[in-house]
């Protein structure tokens, strides 16, 4: 199973640290040292907010992905148990975007870059986990609240065995209590 990272709405306050934290982690240099219209500020990740409740949407790495089934580029590929976007061969097309069902990938416009014909590029852009980073996300180190962490295999498990339990303890007091109930002629 590959990771992701997953966001707990209960913990979320919607400040967005973790999208500034993803854009210098791919910056490379740290926020205050570059040139505020010299580079692209395209976090990986979405902090989505509503009235009551507030959470990053990223990429789940997933095992068959609909976004690299749906790019007739070649641009989308898994490595290392993350599915990556390389944005030289990335045409814009977008299907991808409407591919993942999670709403992750985003279409961004590059500063720097432009087409053949002069017009800016426009490409994919998705949590790539980091890769390549020593420490890995960056997105899980800068948040305030401890509100991301990062799932892997065992952790699902777990939380499917708890919801498994929970639900057989659900169905035996229900039985219990049927048994217990009178039933009226």
């Amino acid at each position: 199973m590959n990771g992701y990272v997953q966001g707990d709405p209960m913990l979320c306050i919607g400040c967005r640290t973790c999208m500034i934290g993803c854009v210098v982690a791919h910056e490379g240099r740290h926020i205050f040292e570059v040139d505020p219209d010299g580079y692209d500020f395209h976090p990986k990740l979405k902090v989505i907010k509503t009235f009551n409740v507030s959470v990053p949407v990223q990429c789940k790495h997933c095992e068959n992905p609909a976004c690299m089934a749906a790019c007739k580029s070649d641009a989308i590929h898994m490595k290392d148990g993350a599915v990556q976007i390389d944005r030289d061969k990335c045409i814009g097309c977008k299907s991808c975007a409407e591919a993942c069902p999670f709403g992750a990938v985003q279409m961004v416009t590059l500063k720097n870059e432009a087409n053949i014909d002069g017009t800016p590029k426009t490409v994919a852009n998705k949590c790539d986990l980091c890769q390549g980073l020593p420490k890995g996300p960056a997105c899980l180190r800068v948040c305030p609240t401890a509100a991301l962490r990062f799932v892997q295999e065992e952790d699902l498990n777990a939380t499917v065995q708890a919801k498994r339990l929970g639900t057989l303890k659900l169905t035996v007091a229900a039985e219990a209590q049927q048994k217990q109930t009178p039933v009226c002629k």
